[in-house]
C-alpha cells in the first residue's frame, strides 16, 4: 500500500450541458494528471449535470458516451477518476458514482441513498449499498453529498478499513438557503473529527439558468483531525489539490466506537461483514 497518495478535487458548475461538462471533465482530468495527482475526484452528477430539466431529455446513449470517454482520458492520462452520473433505469433514475482505475476500467460504483431536493426525491430511488473500494491499495469510501449527514454511511465503511472518505456533491439550493449555509458551515461537515480519516470534497459553483438556485462551492480536502490541506472558493470553477499522509489516517474514533460500548461490538461486526458481502454489486 502506497503511503502517500496525491489527490485533486475539481469544483464545476451544476447546471450546464452534457458537451459542456464533458470538454471541463476531460480538462480536469488532463490537468491534475499534469500536477502529479493519482486521483481525481469530480463533483455529484459532473457528467449529465444534477439540474433536472437537462437530465430528464439526455439520451441513455449519450450519458453512457460520456461515460466512455472519461473513462478513456483516465486510461491515456494514467489516473483515477471519480465522476458522476445520473441514469435512466427501469426503475427511475439513479444518481451514481463511478471509481475508474489507471487502465480506464470502472472498478466501483455506488447509488446515493438519501435523496435531496424536490426533483431527486421525484425522479430519483435511492441505492443499496455502502461504498468501499481501494485506491492503489488504500481502502476507501464514498458517499454523494447529503448522505454526508448520515454518518453510519461512512463510518460502517471506515470500520472496515476505508482511511479516505470521498464526498462528490452539489449542494444547490434557493439563493437564501447557500447564504446560509456558507455562514453556517453547514453544505459540507468534516468527518475527520468523528472518525480520524481523510475527507474530500468536490462541490459545484453556479446559477441554475433560472436564476433561482445557487450552490454553495467551498470543496475542501481535509486531514483526520479536520484541518484543512486545501479549500476552494465559493463562486469559481477550479481545482485544489493536497497530498495525503496516510500513516495520520489511523480511525482511532472509529476503532473506539467498535469497542465501546461492548454490548453493540457484536452488531457492528455484522454490519462490516454486510457491508462487504454487498460493495461489489452493480446498482441497478
Amino acid at each position: 500500500m502506497t503511503k502517500t497518495l496525491q489527490v485533486s478535487c475539481v469544483q464545476m458548475h451544476w447546471a450546464k450541458s452534457l458537451e459542456f461538462n464533458l470538454e471541463r471533465t476531460l480538462h480536469y482530468i488532463h490537468a491534475a494528471a499534469e500536477s502529479g495527482s493519482q486521483v481525481v475526484l469530480f463533483p455529484e452528477a459532473n457528467l449529465t449535470s444534477y439540474y433536472f430539466p437537462f437530465v430528464v431529455e439526455l439520451e441513455q446513449s449519450a450519458v453512457l458516451d460520456a461515460l466512455e470517454q472519461t473513462c478513456a482520458a483516465a486510461r491515456k492520462m494514467d489516473i483515477w477518476v471519480i465522476a458522476g452520473t445520473i441514469q435512466r433505469t427501469p426503475d427511475r433514475f439513479l444518481n451514481l458514482a463511478h471509481v475508474i482505475n489507471r487502465e480506464g476500467a470502472i472498478v466501483h460504483e455506488y447509488a446515493k441513498v438519501n435523496l435531496a431536493g424536490r426533483d431527486e426525491r421525484t425522479y430519483c430511488r435511492g441505492g443499496d449499498k455502502l461504498s468501499l473500494f481501494e485506491i492503489e491499495g488504500v481502502p476507501c469510501t464514498l458517499v454523494i453529498c447529503r448522505d454526508g449527514r448520515h454518518p453510519e454511511l461512512y463510518r460502517i465503511p471506515s470500520m472496515a478499513g476505508a482511511q479516505i472518505l470521498f464526498q462528490p456533491s452539489c449542494s444547490s439550493d434557493e439563493i437564501e438557503a447557500v447564504c446560509w449555509k456558507r455562514t453556517s458551515g453547514r453544505a459540507q461537515q468534516p468527518v475527520g473529527p468523528n472518525s480520524k480519516m481523510f475527507h474530500c470534497v468536490a462541490n459545484t459553483i453556479g446559477e441554475s439558468p433560472d436564476g433561482k438556485q445557487t450552490s454553495s462551492g467551498s470543496s475542501f480536502i481535509r486531514e483526520p483531525g479536520g484541518i484543512p490541506l486545501a479549500e476552494a472558493g465559493f463562486y469559481q470553477e477550479e481545482m485544489i489539490t493536497a497530498v495525503l499522509d496516510l500513516s495520520r489516517a489511523d480511525r482511532s474514533y472509529i476503532l473506539d466506537s467498535m469497542k465501546n460500548p461492548p454490548f453493540l461490538s457484536h452488531y457492528w461486526q455484522q454490519m462490516i461483514a454486510e457491508t462487504k458481502n454487498r460493495k461489489d454489486l452493480k446498482p441497478e
